[in-house]
């Protein structure tokens, strides 16, 4: 039986959420409202701000109606993923439109703009409030390793976009850079799958020491990506240097978060365990 929780709207994070919804709303709306451009960053702006606004509403519905306790995953991990996901969704759009799409004289532009600035603050406050403090049992995502899972495989995924396979396919070295960037992307998508389905139990070995062994190895291969990739990239001066410029900071962002990751994990596995 459905039952209706007016209470999940009032609440400090549903107040957020809402404020989210309505934000992205306008923002798509009224960037919308100014015509196409066939453009990927366009796309993926467009992209960031319909996203953020289906899954909100969508939760919001959900807690509302209490269906969300009914849904064979697990609602917490899902909901601080996926406001991690939109935080740094919301800082992309905030950035790369402006950017890209206005001028001193687009009143709509700027208003988008405006509007996703305030979606990006509302996300990260929503983070804050759900992130599991200390000693709180919770799962795994509204932990800090968990929420850097969450942004190591975002920058996957912005890596990806930016790469172009007829200039990294000829050379040895970007070939494992890329190699480097898929396996640790998919190692990271399946602890996020694996957590939000709870089926960390299938793992082979205590969870805690798969996570640390995985992140020692990250973060030793994203170190021999940070090297080889501007090494091949520049030197060799391939395609849009941009794109090659991105994927350099994008490579050295990652580095540094799977060693804040294996830094809690060796935490996690060699300290808080034997206490």
């Amino acid at each position: 039986m459905v039952t209706v929780d007016f209470k999940t709207l009032t609440a400090p994070v549903g107040i957020l959420r809402i404020l989210a919804v309505v934000l992205t709303c306008i923002s798509f709306s009224l960037v919308a409202s100014l015509g196409h451009i066939s453009l990927s960053f366009w796309a993926w702006c467009m992209f960031s701000w319909c996203f953020c606004f289906c899954i909100t509403f969508l939760v919001l519905l959900l807690e509302l109606t209490t269906l969300n306790t009914k849904l064979p995953i697990s609602w917490d991990d899902f909901t601080a993923a996926f406001a991690m996901l939109a935080t740094l969704m919301m800082f992309t759009a905030a950035v790369i439109y402006p950017y890209f799409f206005v001028c001193s004289s687009c009143g709509r532009g700027i208003g988008a703009s405006v509007t996703t600035c305030l979606a990006f603050i509302l996300y990260a406050v929503e983070v804050g409030l759900t992130r599991a403090k200390p000693g709180e049992i919770s799962g795994f995502l509204s932990t800090i390793p968990g929420l850097l899972k969450v942004l190591e495989a975002f920058v996957a995924c912005t890596i990806f976009i930016c790469l172009d396979f007829t200039f990294y396919s000829n050379f040895p070295g970007l070939q494992w850079c890329v190699a480097v960037y898929s396996i640790c992307f998919i190692f990271a998508l399946l602890v996020i799958i694996f957590t939000i389905g709870r089926l960390l139990s299938l793992f082979p070995a205590p969870f805690d020491k798969v996570l640390t062994v995985c992140n020692v190895l990250a973060v030793l291969m994203y170190f021999t990506a940070v090297v080889i990739w501007p090494f091949y990239s520049f030197r060799n001066n391939l395609g849009n240097r941009n794109f090659y410029i991105v994927i350099t900071v994008m490579t050295c962002l990652n580095l540094i978060a799977y060693i804040v990751d294996t830094v809690y994990s060796f935490k996690l596995v060699f300290f808080v365990s034997r206490t």
